[in-house]
């Protein structure tokens, strides 16, 4: 399949990608880097735009991360000229609202400890060589998307027990984010966090997310087959924000099976 394709780079959320055309109708998508790699192969993806009849094309992009701009004639004949930019967002009008009574201000002073009863969406497990390059932005980028994250920075305080906090969030997560690299299979705690998270994995429930981090497929093969033959994501293919929103994707769409198979 023959297309124009038009790297966009970072672009944040609210942004508008301005897209002309003359001679000819064409389809126009916006996608993100997963969904680009997927059109690029032939495969299914998910987009924002479809075929324009008319000129220019304005589309928002709905997330902070890398896009792509592809204009193709699949299904249409004819010929194509076309144009890419990017417009400068507007600022959004000043809201006004009266001040809120002193009362309300103060209400909720009060900080409430209620980890012992949280249920977590998913447990980062990672060695502490990949905290600042993976782990905290990852768990930050997930927070950002409404995800509930265990992840030691967040819950770890002074005088804590290490392995039940570990244990605990273990237990209450509804998946593992594991951060694969040289570094992990070198740690203890990382092989604890993991021998827990395939225990939970014998009952036939896919619990294991994989993130490779500057590690081969081969090199998994070495320290565990089961791993490398996982779906994973790769932090040389894939930003920390698109593998966020794939993660928090599949959060929902896990949430939205349950809600319907207990209604």
């Amino acid at each position: 399949m023959k297309f124009h394709h038009h790297k966009l780079g970072y672009q944040t959320r609210g942004t508008i990608v301005e897209v002309t055309l003359s001679g000819n109708a064409a389809n126009v998508r916006l996608l993100d880097n997963l969904n680009f790699q997927n059109y690029k192969a032939g495969r299914q993806h998910k987009y924002y735009g479809g075929l324009a009849k008319q000129s220019p094309v304005r589309l928002e992009v709905p997330r902070d991360a890398h896009w792509h701009v592809t204009v193709d004639l699949q299904g249409l004949s004819g010929q194509v000229k076309h144009s890419v930019r990017i417009l400068p967002k507007a600022l959004p009008p000043i809201q006004q609202s009266s001040p809120a009574p002193l009362a309300q201000l103060v209400r909720d002073t009060k900080p409430i400890d209620d980890r012992a009863d949280s249920r977590y969406d998913v447990f980062i497990s990672h060695a502490t060589e990949d905290k600042d390059e993976v782990a905290r932005p990852l768990a930050d980028a997930l927070v950002n998307l409404g995800v509930h994250v265990w992840y030691d920075d967040f819950e770890l305080r002074i005088g804590d027990s290490l392995r039940r906090k570990i244990d605990a969030g273990l237990a209450k997560s509804q998946f593992g984010i594991v951060v694969l690299s040289q570094a992990f299979f070198q740690k203890n705690w990382t092989q604890y966090e993991l021998d827990g998270l395939v225990t939970r994995e014998m009952t036939n429930e896919q619990v294991i997310l994989p993130l490779w981090h500057r590690i081969t497929k081969t090199e998994i093969m070495h320290h565990s087959p089961s791993l490398a033959d996982k779906i994973a994501r790769s932090t040389l293919d894939f930003t920390i924000e698109e593998i966020a929103q794939e993660i928090a994707d599949v959060i929902q769409n896990r949430s939205v099976t349950s809600d319907i198979s207990k209604g």
